[in-house]
């Protein structure tokens, strides 16, 4: 028996803003949707073009309050190329929330207050 990953679900309130800020900032695309058929929610999964791995970017209808993200120890990591250049959109963006420079690590801030990890990708 082999487990594989298939994807991370994380719940937003503003669809939309939230595909935008994927797209924009780590370059994730859509790549497909599902609405429910009384439209109480829409899941759009988002993904590198590389792996198979997809973030599932969920939206309820009835939902209207911030979601309660605890302690925020929870996050997503990506792997970026050119790190410098990555730092440079994020700074530009504005949505860079933590830093640590002694670990060559940094964090971004989604519109939802979901935190994502960026590293620099090693050979």
């Amino acid at each position: 028996m082999k487990f594989t990953f298939a994807h991370n679900n994380i719940n937003v309130l503003n669809l939309e803003r939230s595909v935008e800020f994927y797209e924009k900032a780590l370059g994730l695309n859509e790549v497909r949707r599902k609405t429910a058929e009384d439209g109480s929610f829409i899941l759009v999964f988002m993904g590198d073009g590389v792996t198979s791995h997809t973030l599932e970017l969920t939206w309820l209808r009835d939902w209207e309050r911030p979601y309660d993200l605890g302690d925020n120890e929870f996050h997503l990591a990506f792997a970026v190329d050119d790190y410098e250049a990555a730092y440079r959109l994020h700074s530009e963006m504005g949505c860079i929330c933590y830093e640590n420079k002694a670990m060559g690590i940094y964090f971004i801030e989604d519109p939802d207050g979901y935190w994502i990890e960026i590293i620099p990708k090693r050979n």
